[in-house]
């Protein structure tokens, strides 16, 4: 989207990022935005914003890696982050407790979204005892967040794509429309 900060894209006049914070207030104790640059331009959201401790902005598993760090030591007796994408504006009102019940029943160290027979990799529940693991695992030059989540042992926990894709990303300039259609739904 040319470079453009897709989190503060608007939708429904507030950035899309606001509508994804207010899904996921009710579900969990905290909330930090992981992003890179200049963090006032997320002052408006009142929240911690994490910055990657790797170089070269490797992506979205820098920066789960820097929100389990952050946890580890602003927060050590919180055991489990959730990832989500800035520019996925209608998590479910049940995604933690989904992925909570999948991790447990599973056994698995990690817990992925699915819908509509799609894998969503950022979209997930992590153990922050997995920060090391995942510190090499960067160090290696591994990029891919279920190529990580697979080396660990992961589950998934399946969502309804209807009425709409909960899991719907804004990457492109045509998703805004689609995501404009959904918005009186959620």
């Amino acid at each position: 989207m040319n470079g453009i900060d897709k989190p503060l894209l608007l939708l429904g006049g507030q950035p899309l990022l606001a509508h994804a914070i207010a899904r996921l207030r009710p579900q969990t104790s905290f909330l930090v935005i992981s992003a890179n640059g200049p963090p006032q331009r997320f002052a408006r959201f009142a929240l911690p914003v994490l910055a990657d401790t790797v170089p070269g902005q490797p992506g979205p598993l820098a920066g789960i890696l820097a929100s389990m760090l952050w946890v580890r030591e602003a927060m050590p007796g919180v055991t489990h982050i959730i990832s989500l994408p800035g520019d996925t504006p209608f998590p479910p009102p049940d995604l933690v407790a989904r992925l909570v019940v999948a991790q447990k029943t599973s056994g698995q160290p990690v817990v992925r979204a699915t819908s509509a027979g799609r894998r969503h990799h950022a979209v997930a529940l992590w153990p922050v005892s997995l920060a090391e693991q995942l510190a090499g695992a960067l160090e290696e030059g591994m990029r891919e967040v279920g190529r990580f989540a697979e080396r660990c042992g992961v589950a998934e926990a399946d969502f309804a794509a209807a009425p709409y894709d909960p899991f719907l990303n804004v990457n492109t300039p045509e998703d805004l429309p689609e995501a404009e259609k959904i918005l009186p739904l959620v």
